[in-house]
């Protein structure tokens, strides 16, 4: 039986291939799109069964090609530019191409965990995974919200399902394997190659009522997230949707102070505060960009009672632990 990751080298998705690898897994078909070729890396220290292009990944299964040798399919592939403004391409991508492998796992009895995004609650202060909280504020956010209420509504409807559907709403991930994801990389693998190219971060000014750089997001390192999809790929009788966050909120000048911190433990060098840092110009404040005006979560903090409530009890690193661990990384793999 195979387990099948899709957007298998891409960021979350390679981390995933590379945590099933680390319990003995080894029978993994990854599916992705290599039209962006050196996604290639994120996979080189993976072992995988085979690889499979997305497009003739779903006409084969839909051909029935894999009927009855499946047991999961951890579908990450989607388009996540948040700045995408192609709805048809955004849509189909994302929105049609998870219905589809909806209806195949529901019909084999197959396990589905998938990718939802934080993006589905838009601008609001609440981030709990009930409808009347959710209003995305771009066609990617859409795309997901779309998919969750498809899978809602089915849930509703059939009062349990044969198989297991779990959808994550990840908040803002960062870690390793995301270098290939150019503008829509973490803040804090921005600042790693700023700070080594520049020798200073940038960060937003102030925006929505925010201080400059005080604008807060819940931001998970992708180690978390990935035993988070492993904990419920051991327990296929829990689904639902639930999010996928530290549940404490931080401003992006911690997120700027722990990367500059640990770049300059890197060379042995003191760490600073936050105002001795802006002093010394090692932050920087630029304009807010005009593109993002109205499209911009200038606060999100996941709930996770659903999550604790469904028995995942493992403690999330703050930014200032899973930072220092991500530069760490960046250091040795650059």
């Amino acid at each position: 039986m195979y387990t099948i990751v899709t957007g298998a080298a891409g960021f979350i998705g390679s981390n995933l291939v590379k945590g099933l690898n680390e319990r003995g897994v080894r029978r993994i078909i990854a599916v992705d799109n290599l039209s962006r070729a050196d996604k290639f890396r994120n996979l080189v220290d993976c072992d995988i069964a085979d690889y499979i292009d997305k497009q003739e990944f779903l006409d084969r299964l839909l051909a029935g090609d894999f009927d009855g040798d499946v047991d999961a399919i951890l579908h990450q592939g989607a388009c996540s530019d948040t700045l995408e403004s192609d709805g048809r391409y955004m849509m189909e991508n994302n929105y049609r191409y998870s219905l589809s492998l909806l209806d195949w796992c529901l019909d084999q009895e197959v396990q589905l965990l998938y990718a939802s995004s934080a993006a589905t609650y838009g601008g609001g202060g609440v981030f709990r995974e009930e409808r009347s909280h959710e209003a995305p504020l771009n066609v990617y956010g859409y795309s997901k919200f779309l998919f969750d209420q498809v899978v809602r509504q089915r849930l509703a409807v059939a009062g349990s399902f044969n198989s297991q559907v779990v959808g994550f709403r990840y908040f803002n991930v960062y870690g390793p394997r995301e270098s290939h994801k150019g503008r829509m990389a973490s803040v804090a693998f921005h600042h790693f190659q700023q700070f080594r190219s520049q020798g200073k971060v940038k960060l937003f000014e102030g925006c929505d009522g925010y201080a400059d750089g005080e604008q807060r997001r819940d931001f998970v390192q992708v180690g978390d997230v990935t035993r988070v999809n492993l904990f419920f790929l051991d327990h296929p009788e829990k689904s639902g949707i639930f999010n996928v966050g530290t549940g404490r909120a931080q401003p992006f000048n911690d997120l700027a102070r722990a990367s500059v911190n640990a770049c300059r433990a890197l060379s042995g060098e003191a760490a600073l505060s936050l105002a001795e840092l802006v002093q010394q110009g090692l932050i920087e404040y630029i304009p807010f960009p005009v593109d993002l005006q109205g499209k911009y979560q200038s606060f999100t903090e996941a709930d996770l009672s659903r999550l604790r409530k469904a028995g995942y009890d493992a403690p999330f690193a703050s930014v200032e632990e899973g930072v220092a661990e991500y530069v760490n990384w960046l250091s040795e793999h650059a």
